[in-house]
């Protein structure tokens, strides 16, 4: 008994009370071979043996915990003393931060339509089918939503696809004249060199009454917009298809990495595609119960404006955090 205390007081670390505690208590330890023993004793000679191995067992057992403690506080404040640091040292290493490139870009763009009187709308991320599809002339089973694969909830409900649905929401709940845009993430399953599962969108709207909003006014705005995110470039419209405008157009600029002389960036025709565009359907404005209105509305891809404005090649890059990358917009 006296032994084991002292071996258990000279112990100097955990592992060493690890295997101490193993050598007492163990299937195959000191105590479990000194109870073995009790069956062959005689029989009045067991209850005295056995009382003096339980009180012998506690005695060396509350021992133990009490040195696990003392070695454990010691190896803590060990820990805290090699991990201090001096927080008043100068030091010139630091670095300054930087806005993210992509919210750069974001930034680039709202402050271009709030600057012409456009109202910032935001929306949930997790929509109803109506919002996203329905509402915008995408009934069920409409082959259109092909285009977009779409995260779905058991409930029914999805991750919204683009930022559309505010634009839906803005007009449930506001007469006319509307004049917005809505900014924000959006959710599609895809995964590639110019594809991620979550990015951002930039959506307009404006609506007015029946012949005060007119083609015409959506190519202007346009088309300065685009000069004042790239500088002087060449703009095109091209008729194309998108179930919640009529008529439709994508818009193209000439590629700023050859000037429009052609190369791999846009597949040498020297045109970039950067958006989309078009009169609102009336079948939307039906939906939301609008009368005697028109409008137009348009969208675009922050990342891909990101990756165009500062020469990103792969899209993925834009979120892994590399700051090899990032550095360069400090």
């Amino acid at each position: 008994m006296k032994d084991w205390k002292e071996k258990i007081q000279n112990a100097q670390s955990l592992d060493e009370i690890e295997r101490i505690r193993i050598e007492l208590f163990g299937k195959k330890g000191y105590f479990a071979k000194e109870f073995e023993r009790l069956k062959t004793l005689p029989k009045d000679q067991k209850p005295v043996v056995a009382k003096e191995l339980n009180s012998a067992k506690n005695t060396l057992f509350q021992a133990l915990q009490q040195k696990k403690e003392e070695l454990l506080a010691k190896e803590i404040q060990r820990k805290l003393q090699s991990e201090k640091i001096d927080v008043s040292l100068y030091s010139v290493s630091g670095y300054k931060g930087a806005v993210h490139p992509v919210q750069h870009t974001m930034d680039k763009i709202i402050e271009y339509f709030t600057a012409l009187n456009y109202a910032v709308e935001a929306g949930p991320l997790v929509e109803e089918d109506f919002y996203n599809f329905e509402a915008l002339n995408l009934p069920k089973h409409h082959p259109a939503r092909d285009m977009q694969d779409t995260f779905y909830f058991q409930d029914g409900k999805l991750l919204r696809t683009h930022t559309s649905p505010v634009q839906i929401r803005t007009m449930l709940s506001h007469q006319p004249p509307i004049r917005m845009i809505s900014p924000g993430a959006v959710f599609r399953r895809d995964f590639d060199l110019t594809h991620t599962p979550m990015f951002h969108q930039v959506e307009g709207l404006v609506v007015d009454e029946a012949g005060k909003v007119s083609f015409a006014n959506l190519k202007f705005v346009l088309e300065d917009f685009l000069k004042y995110m790239f500088g002087d470039v060449n703009i095109r419209f091209r008729p194309s298809f998108f179930p919640f405008t009529e008529p439709s157009a994508e818009v193209d600029i000439s590629c700023i990495f050859c000037e429009g002389e052609g190369c791999r960036v846009c597949s040498y025709t020297g045109w970039l595609e950067v958006l989309g565009c078009g009169m609102v359907d009336p079948n939307v404005f039906d939906a939301v119960g609008y009368k005697d209105v028109s409008g137009y509305a348009f969208g675009l891809g922050v990342e891909r404006f990101a990756m165009l404005l500062h020469r990103i090649g792969d899209l993925r890059s834009l979120f892994e955090g590399d700051l090899r990358l990032l550095e360069q917009f400090r």
